[in-house]
């Protein structure tokens, strides 16, 4: 089996093995089931009293190995026997079957999470977090952990309700355990936020010995813990500042690991620079490069290195970078070009002597140096404007060994910018218009409008430039964006040049160094995710994994796009009122993929024959039952684009009494607070009928609200018919998604209608808004089903 030869025919005879007393060859027979019982669930089926047998041998080794193997056979047919002796496994007396035991029920609720739940495994896994075994501890939350993240039912995805009192039994157990399951013991207290400055205080003191542990991961999860509770804390008293100066020593010695954890490493020692810099302001010579680190260290290093980067220390990052820019590695080069004119953006009082550097590195004629150098020149020119041209004619020099788009794009908008003061302007922009055919498309608009503000700054004699440019722009250019943007500077031109000047030479914002953070809230959520694959790529869980955390795409657009609250055209959706703002372009709303509609509300030949199939039997849970009909919760506003706050939501009718049933998470750092939630219009005039109630959300933390409606609103028709956009306001920000309204939603029990009014009704309907459907193989006629449909 191990060298990959078929030898399940000899299924049978193995599965008569297991009755061996043979250690050793048990675990043979059950790796060989664990690998042929998908294959064969029907033979599975064989071993399944041996496994009951087992888990309930005199020797605590056998009954783990059994309890192992159940959790491994993810066979439908069999699981449901192996529940009884699952079940004693978790009260086993031996503490290594019960920590086995703990992670099978992971593995059994990862194959049927209904039949754990019905079995009661989840509570009998919370019994263990109180175990007196460390690693039974650790294993149960671990399990816990797992189900939680891929829970599908509420029952299980609330089993992470940390206390004070749980998170100190963990804290206890914390000291015992082996390296992986300190790492899911401290993942889990990460998840707790205490209620008072002093229990914040003990959790750091109680954690800060895991900084120094050999386990990089350990140590990881620990300044995960750390960096979360000091977020409750006075930044400016003692505790703080000498917590600070702990972190500083572990992160460092993560550095002397091999490539592959230094790389992680530094991934997440660079979002740990972003929000609290001082950790590592001493500790700037660690991140100098080394002539053996792989390009992806390197290239990380020297991130890190300008982020630590000060008027202090600039004369030695300057003098590194430039020893870089030497180096054979192209891709190391260009980014430390890049990083010196970084420097330059980000301390003012040495811009001049980064200029200088890069006037150095251009004199060496690396053609990619060269290249580089002018681009950054080009962002220095955007942040001291006026200051550094006369190392214009320098840049000049070497306009012939350009042959990259960023370099080209760089220079052309350095010559438009200054053509005042560069003599030849005209001729040097009209040698790129020869082969503005063959540039890239950004080399092209950079070219179009670099030549309308030469136009405009020398009108006299180039007149016939900018007409060049502009017919090659609005008559030879297939690209739309080029050609729209000849279209406006033609028209700009020709009727108001004045206003041309202000559009095309309007003062320009001053770049900053800040461009490069990440956004404050995705900050602060990633920061709760150290140690994960979250820190490393630098996007939210919930971006690059389907679960809980809102990766799947909301379901109530049903095809709409997933930021179906945002218009075609680009612009912020706006709804109306005072509170959130002005009025929506209707006409831009996003129209779904075709059978959108029809999802929601059930249009179409099939839906009418389930509607009048049921006339025969029994209306059953239907509009007009007493329990009502509850639809499945679906995602809304997904917590990366809510900066951390994430809405599920249904409509739900109780008797008249339409309600929206919100449930809301916070998965950012601080507190949520403020919530207000407003409709635009829409077809049938749903608007909220009071104001939503909610108390400010704490971290990792969710509630679940009702919002009762009613169809009072202003009416606009919708396309698709059954859309509702809907802004929700907390102290963030204001978020808007947009979701469809289900057909059950808008019937109520007292729809009896006059035959008269009816007729007349119908006969308003435009013929083109009519579609007819033969139903067949049914036995009532128009008076029957009148009837049946009144005693619905």
């Amino acid at each position: 089996m191990t060298v990959g030869k078929d030898v399940s025919t000899l299924f049978p005879d193995v599965v008569n093995c297991m009755q061996a007393d043979n250690l050793e060859l048990k675990k043979l027979v059950y790796l060989y089931l664990m690998n042929y019982a998908k294959t064969q669930p029907d033979k599975a089926i064989m071993a399944v009293n041996t496994f009951v047998r087992d888990c309930e041998d005199p020797n605590p080794l056998i009954r783990a190995l059994a309890v192992r193997t159940i959790g491994c056979i993810r066979v439908d047919e069999i699981t449901a026997y192996l529940c009884d002796p699952l079940r004693k496994c978790l009260k086993d007396e031996d503490p290594y079957v019960r920590k086995t035991a703990a992670v099978c029920v992971a593995k059994l609720h990862d194959i049927d999470p209904l039949l754990v739940e019905e079995q009661g495994f989840l509570d009998a896994l919370k019994e263990l977090l109180a175990d007196s075994n460390p690693m039974v501890v650790a294993n149960a939350v671990a399990a816990i952990t797992e189900i939680s993240d891929s829970a599908q039912t509420d029952t299980a995805a609330d089993m992470l309700c940390w206390s004070g009192q749980l998170i100190n039994k963990l804290l206890t157990a914390l000291n015992e355990c082996t390296e992986w399951g300190q790492v899911f013991i401290l993942d889990a207290v990460a998840n707790y936020m205490p209620t008072e400055n002093n229990e914040a205080q003990n959790m750091i003191e109680r954690v800060s010995p895991r900084l120094a542990h050999a386990n990089a991961a350990v140590v990881l999860s620990a300044v995960k813990v750390i960096m979360k509770l000091l977020e409750m804390l006075d930044p400016n008293s003692d505790f703080v500042l000498s917590t600070i100066k702990k972190l500083s020593a572990p992160l460092v010695t993560l550095l002397s690991s091999e490539p592959e954890i230094q790389y992680v490493a530094l991934r997440n020692i660079n979002l740990i620079v972003q929000k609290r810099p001082d950790i590592l302001k001493q500790e700037l010579k660690v991140f100098f490069v080394k002539y053996n680190d792989p390009i992806y260290v390197k290239l990380e290093k020297l991130d890190i290195l300008i982020r630590l980067t000060s008027a202090a220390n600039i004369a030695n990052v300057l003098a590194e970078l430039k020893e870089y820019a030497t180096e054979v590695d192209v891709d190391f080069v260009r980014k430390a070009v890049r990083a010196i004119g970084r420097c330059a953006i980000k301390v003012e009082s040495a811009a001049e002597r980064c200029v200088s550097t890069l006037l150095d590195l251009i004199q060496t004629k690396v053609n990619y140096v060269v290249q580089e150098a002018i681009v950054v020149i080009k962002d220095i020119f955007r942040k001291y404007p006026n200051k550094y041209e006369s190392v214009i004619g320098t840049l000049c020099e070497n306009l012939d060994t350009l042959d990259e788009p960023e370099a080209r794009a760089s220079m052309i908008w350095i010559i438009g910018e200054y053509a005042e003061r560069i003599d030849n302007a005209d001729e040097l922009l009209e040698s790129f218009l020869e082969g503005f055919a063959d540039e890239q498309t950004a080399v092209q608009l950079q070219l179009l409008t670099s030549v309308v503000k030469l136009f405009l700054k020398r009108p006299t004699d180039t007149q016939e430039l900018v007409q060049q440019a502009l017919s090659l722009a609005t008559q030879e250019a297939d690209n739309p964006d080029l050609r729209d943007r000849g279209y406006i500077y033609w028209r700009l031109l020709s009727t108001d040049p004045a206003a041309a000047k202000q559009v095309v030479l309007a003062e320009k914002p001053l770049i900053s160094e800040e461009t490069d953070l990440l956004e404050p809230n995705l900050l602060d959520e990633l920061i709760c995710h150290i140690g994960s694959l979250a820190s490393v790529y630098h996007k939210p869980p919930a971006a690059f994994v389907d679960g809980r955390g809102g990766g799947q795409v909301a379901k109530a657009t049903k095809g709409l796009p997933s930021d179906a609250g945002c218009w075609r055209l680009g612009l912020s959706p706006q709804l109306d009122g005072p509170t959130l703002g002005g009025p929506a372009p209707s006409a831009t709303s996003p129209v779904p993929p075709s059978g959108a509609s029809a999802a929601a509300g059930g249009s179409g030949a099939d839906s009418l024959a389930d509607i009048f199939g049921g006339l025969g039997g029994g209306v059953g849970g239907g509009l007009g039952g007493g329990g009502g009909f509850d639809p499945p919760m679906e995602t809304w506003l997904p917590a990366q684009k809510g900066k951390g706050l994430q809405i599920e939501g249904r409509f739900l009718r109780r008797g008249p009494q339409l309600s929206m049933e919100l449930r809301l998470r916070n998965n950012a750092m601080q507190q949520l607070n403020g919530f207000a939630v407003q409709f635009n219009k829409n077809s049938f005039g749903l608007a909220p009928a009071q104001p939503l109630a909610m108390n400010p959300l704490a971290p990792q933390q969710s509630v679940t609200t009702l919002l009762p409606l009613n169809t009072k609103g202003p009416v606009q028709k919708m396309d698709p018919l059954l859309t509702l956009q809907v802004a929700v306001k907390n102290n963030i920000d204001i978020f808007y998604f947009a979701c469809l309204i289900p057909m059950y939603a808008l019937f109520t029990e007292e729809g009896d209608m006059d035959k008269r009014v009816f007729l007349s009704t119908w006969k308003d309907i435009p013929p083109e808004n009519e579609t007819q459907f033969n139903l067949g193989s049914y036995a009532h006629d128009a008076d029957t089903a009148s009837t049946m449909l009144s005693l619905i």
